[in-house]
């Protein structure tokens, strides 16, 4: 399993974009998925995005849909997550996931994202 270190979060007012980056300090493609999750203050961590490692199957919580676009660069090693239209809602922390099947998952260190209405 690899190290994940996100970057890109920060503060940006309501309808800003912020794009979120993260380093993988290995190669991804034992993968099964990666994807973004999020925790608001006082909130349960909750799926923001993923995709698949194999074809590149994207899935978006219905709360992002049509604003939030992920995507992966395998050679790299790298998973970014562009946030366009930003509302307060969206504050929180936001964690990048590598998903290894039965092998287990690994996280990020989270980056805060704060919108500011």
């Amino acid at each position: 399993q690899v190290q994940l270190v996100e970057s890109g979060g920060g503060l940006v007012q309501s309808g800003g974009s912020l794009r979120l980056s993260c380093a993988a300090s290995g190669s991804i493609l034992s993968t099964v998925a990666m994807g973004w999750y999020r925790q608001a203050p006082g909130k349960e961590r909750e799926l923001v995005a993923d995709i698949t490692t194999i074809g590149g199957v994207t899935n978006y919580a219905d709360s992002v849909k049509g604003r939030f676009t992920i995507s992966s660069i395998i050679g790299k090693a790298t998973l970014h997550l562009q946030m366009n239209s930003l509302k307060p809602e969206d504050t929180a922390v936001y964690y990048c996931h590598a998903d290894y099947g039965l092998r287990g998952r690994s996280w990020g260190q989270g980056t805060q994202v704060t919108v500011s209405s």
